[in-house]
């Protein structure tokens, strides 16, 4: 019975891998046409080296349309990726920005490629990225306006930047810039890196492709001419050896697995080491929620990517708190169905992992290009009310129902919480236990689950909000069935529903809990399980036991005692159709998406030895553990 879920996966990975070879053809096919259509329209100046003002100049390509007749706005595109042979989105964008009457101006980050001087994580927003678009407005093709656009670490920057209010900063188009993020409201990720004050585990991965620090560069104070010139016989993009991160992403102590891999020296150790309050974090690139916002922005996330929890938060905490009321009233929200930064995929059949999601297409790029039209071409008061009249402030895609949705605030106005309560006979372990979620609290004054976790054979993670992580997890919503079959994975289902019910906003969740050990891990995930009995992830959180008082601080367990703990919130728009069942698990790991905590209260990252955790689930109601979902009435 539990075989079958593991064929299922197997074959699905297998057309995942067909399905993804077949894109990239399309892709290569694409982007050849896209560069001939790029050529012939444009003027295009290469290795442009802008001086930044501590006189480190960043290498810059700008592409014009040709024969403008008039200074024309700019669209900008900052990167620490290669973009010597451009492609891909960078691509894409270039051409619909020209093709519309913008400049294209593309740059990579200090310290990469021909850029010069030394690398750091965001490149720098508030002084490089300040001083690019001083510079951009000041060159005889810019009308002064400038709207910064990006996926992942291209929009991550853009929200610094934002809040040191440019004045040529007119709009600004982040998408999956979660990265970005330290510390926003009850989110304290320090730019992805914690979760719920775990670690994540996709910067051992990221950061061994990007953190080519270490590396041939061209003399100080060689002229832009020669670099110009050079630049035409070196991209200076390293070749990394292959990594079997199936293999190495298990090494202990965490904090040497760069070593492990023989990785670039920098930065992985000492952001391991970093707590989730450290100062530290806010000494760098990160925005964080005691800065001001000042650039009307169109933020697009996805359900499946690494920090949606986030990426929300934020868009409410702008337009809640900006300073300026234009800027606050010109905030819009997309959320799609999608993996991180798969927005310009065709989706009219769409499949993210295994489950359907139906026709999830989107015009983003005339969304995006009207937002750009409506802030960088025009001061016409009439064409920023003419898109705020005819573009809701939030569109989100709600699954289950497999259809785009929009709405005035997130979450909807009408959301209201409905709570549901972790039950059982004291045998919730895996798929074949008898845990329930039901609306009543549970009458028992003892009622408790009880697991094992060994970080030596961690629960291992399927699907998700992931990315960048070595290809040791394929995210997206996957039967997680295999998952729920092991002892240490408790699992609490509802009846089946009588009547679709539609979850769309934040979900929280609050676990009563003790262990013999004195710091461990709770991970808590939402799922969708149909009538044939598949159980589909939509979102999943986890949560240390040692920051449950706050971040800024480390509290740990006594045995025998049972403590509160608030996880940290999950995020989903999900309609859970008649005859589905809502199912939360819980359990102690999630590997590799997270870092195994060892259970020894120590600072886990330099350690190597584990210990056995044996840790309870409490309900009841004297502690009554409990889901409370975001739920909008039918009409």
């Amino acid at each position: 019975m539990v075989r079958q879920p593991h064929l299922c996966a197997a074959v699905t990975l297998s057309l995942l891998f067909v399905t993804s070879t077949a894109w990239a053809q399309r892709e290569s096919d694409l982007d050849d046409e896209r560069r001939g259509k790029l050529k012939a329209i444009s003027e295009h100046e290469e290795t442009v080296m802008v001086p930044m003002r501590d006189g480190v100049r960043l290498a810059t390509d700008v592409y014009r349309p040709k024969d403008a007749a008039e200074p024309l706005a700019t669209v900008f595109w900052r990167t620490p990726y290669n973009f010597h042979q451009m492609g891909g989105t960078r691509l894409m964008m270039a051409l619909e920005s020209v093709e519309r009457g913008y400049t294209f101006v593309i740059q990579n980050e200090r310290g990469k490629f021909h850029s010069e001087g030394e690398w750091e994580i965001l490149g720098f927003p508030r002084t490089d990225g300040y001083d690019t678009l001083t510079w951009i407005a000041e060159q005889p093709w810019s009308n002064g306006k400038v709207g910064t656009i990006g996926c992942s670490s291209s929009a991550e920057w853009q929200m610094a930047l934002a809040a040191t209010d440019h004045p040529a900063h007119a709009a600004m188009v982040p998408m999956a810039a979660g990265a970005g993020i330290g510390r926003v409201g009850e989110f304290y990720e320090q730019g992805n890196w914690y979760r719920g004050g775990t670690t994540q585990m996709f910067y051992l991965t990221w950061l061994y492709g990007v953190q080519n620090t270490q590396r041939p560069r061209f003399a100080e104070g060689t002229s832009d001419e020669d670099l110009v010139r050079l630049s035409k016989y070196f991209d200076l993009a390293p070749e990394m050896p292959e990594v079997k991160w199936q293999k190495k992403i298990w090494h202990l102590p965490v904090d040497e697995a760069m070593q492990e891999a023989a990785g670039p020296k920098g930065m992985y150790a000492d952001f391991f080491a970093r707590k989730p309050n450290d100062p530290a974090w806010y000494e760098g690139g990160l925005y964080h929620d005691n800065e001001d916002f000042g650039v009307p922005a169109l933020w697009i996330n996805s359900w499946y990517d690494v920090s949606i929890g986030p990426n929300l938060a934020l868009y409410n905490h702008v337009r809640q708190n900006a300073s300026d009321p234009a800027v606050r009233d010109a905030q819009y929200l997309v959320v799609a169905p999608t993996l991180h930064c798969r927005f310009f995929r065709p989706a009219y059949d769409l499949t993210v992992g295994e489950r359907k999601m139906g026709n999830a297409n989107f015009d983003y790029m005339g969304l995006i290009y009207r937002w750009f039209d409506t802030w960088m071409k025009t001061d016409d008061e009439a064409a920023k009310q003419a898109f705020a009249e005819e573009t809701p402030k939030v569109q989100f895609y709600a699954m289950g129902a497999n259809e785009w949705r929009s709405a005035d605030a997130w979450p909807p106005k009408q959301a209201e919480p409905m709570t549901f309560y972790l039950d059982s006979d004291g045998g919730a372990n895996s798929l074949f236990g008898n845990g329930r979620l039901t609306r009543e609290v549970s009458e028992g004054e003892q009622s408790s689950d009880r697991f094992v976790y060994d970080p030596t054979v961690p629960v291992p993670s399927l699907g998700g909000g992931i990315c960048c992580i070595g290809g040791t997890i394929e995210g997206g919503s996957f039967d997680q069935r295999p998952v729920e079959a092991r002892a240490d994975v408790l699992v609490y289902t509802s009846e089946p529903l009588a009547e679709a019910l539609e979850v769309t906003g934040p979900v929280n969740v609050t676990l009563y809990v003790s262990s013999d050990a004195k710091d461990t891990d709770f991970m808590v995930k939402l799922i969708d399980v149909d009538p044939e009995g598949r159980a589909f992830n939509l979102d999943e959180t986890m949560q240390r036991v040692r920051y449950r008082e706050g971040y800024d601080k480390e509290v740990f367990m006594t045995e025998g005692e049972v403590y509160e703990l608030s996880v940290s919130p999950m995020s989903t728009s999900n309609v859970f159709q008649p005859g589905h069942r809502i199912r939360v698990e819980v359990t102690s790991s999630n590997f590799p998406r997270v870092a195994r905590n060892l259970n020894t209260g120590g600072p886990n990252h330099n350690e190597s030895e584990p210990v056995i955790a044996r840790n309870v689930v409490h309900h009841s109601k004297r502690f009554p553990s409990r889901i409370e979902l975001s739920v909008v009435p039918g009409d």
